[in-house]
């Protein structure tokens, strides 16, 4: 009997990455906005390989992320940023921050690109001649909207926040009465006139029977300290004595979060917290809002002001002197949502 002919199989040729370029260089909560972008890419896109730039500063944000192959951070050089760039054979880039610099990347890649639609023009109109012409659309939308092309659908899954392990914070090193459960007041943002100025947060930290915990960067650090002298009740102050990632941490840990428009907010929305948001001279129209966080959150801000919104990002102080976007906010109100919302929570 003739032994049959065997026909040798050709192996597979194995299946090519599709690289996408993630560009956002910077700030915290802008960062943590582009997470679903980045899990939504790589989840429903065969083959997604996921590449983030952003600047070397706000790397703690991102670092612990799964869902992304590989960070390039910026710190001094632009064009040897570039250069690296090119030997990665991206693909795509998706340009979530859409300045001059990311401008200088998508031209000198020379690739298929698509940018976010900042609406300059819409809060330039709210801000300087207060006729609103902004869209009804959280910012994550917007960023979603950037990969249309590829099918992408929101998976209803909000935003992501990653703790590397080495930076979670045992609730067995703070004080013996917080581990029953604390409120997580955060004292400053990147801009004055986005923040309760200090001796509002005393009295409103007077106002609260419960645990406090003050959080903020080490510049925050002296005004909570001043705050923790002055106000009554139990109050860590915790600015400036934890990274980024364990002040996260401490988010994730509490029952409610009281905060300003500021990153804490959106990593506090990240974990789904109760979020008091409290708004200064931006708005949530702005589509800056926290995000899927606990239906329980509330915003409180001061509706009617002619002045407001004086800025779409912030000032050092108040341009008209009175800060009464701030100033007329009602702290007693304030304690009193914090703590009817603490006692719907576990700790």
């Amino acid at each position: 009997m003739e032994t049959p002919e065997i026909q040798a199989q050709q192996p597979m040729a194995a299946k090519q990455p599709v690289k996408f370029l993630i560009i956002r260089f910077s700030s915290i909560g802008d960062i943590v906005l582009t997470t679903p972008v980045i899990r939504c890419l790589r989840q429903q896109v065969e083959g997604a390989e996921i590449h983030f730039l952003t600047k070397k500063m706000y790397l703690p944000v991102i670092e612990a992320n799964p869902y992304i192959h590989k960070i390039h951070t910026l710190e001094d050089s632009l064009p040897a940023v570039i250069n690296m760039l090119l030997d990665e054979g991206i693909d795509y880039i998706i340009d979530l921050h859409h300045n001059l610099r990311s401008s200088m990347v998508k031209l000198r890649l020379r690739l298929l690109s698509f940018s976010v639609n900042k609406i300059d023009l819409e809060k330039w109109l709210l801000v300087n001649l207060k006729i609103n012409r902004l869209p009804h659309l959280h910012i994550v939308d917007r960023y979603l909207e950037t990969t249309i092309l590829f099918d992408i659908y929101n998976d209803g899954k909000g935003l992501d926040y990653f703790i590397p392990s080495v930076d979670e914070v045992d609730l067995a090193s703070l004080p013996e009465t917080f581990s029953e459960g604390y409120i997580a007041i955060v004292t400053g943002a990147r801009h004055a006139t986005k923040q309760l100025p200090a001796e509002k947060i005393i009295r409103l930290c007077n106002e609260i029977n419960k645990p406090m915990v003050l959080l903020g960067g080490p510049g925050d650090r002296e005004t909570a300290e001043h705050i923790k002298k002055h106000a009554r009740g139990i109050i860590m102050n915790a600015c400036g004595q934890y990274n980024l990632n364990q002040s996260a941490s401490l988010i994730r840990q509490s029952r409610v979060v009281i905060t300003p428009d500021t990153g804490l907010m959106h990593i506090a929305a990240a974990f789904n917290k109760i979020i008091i948001s409290l708004w200064g001279n931006t708005i949530p129209e702005f589509g800056m809002y926290p995000y899927m966080p606990d239906p329980g959150s509330y915003i409180f801000e001061i509706k009617g002001l002619r002045c407001r919104p004086c800025s779409k990002i912030g000032f050092n102080k108040c341009p008209r002197k009175h800060f009464r976007c701030m100033n007329d906010l009602d702290e007693i109100q304030i304690a009193d949502k914090a703590l009817s919302l603490f006692g719907h929570t576990n700790p």
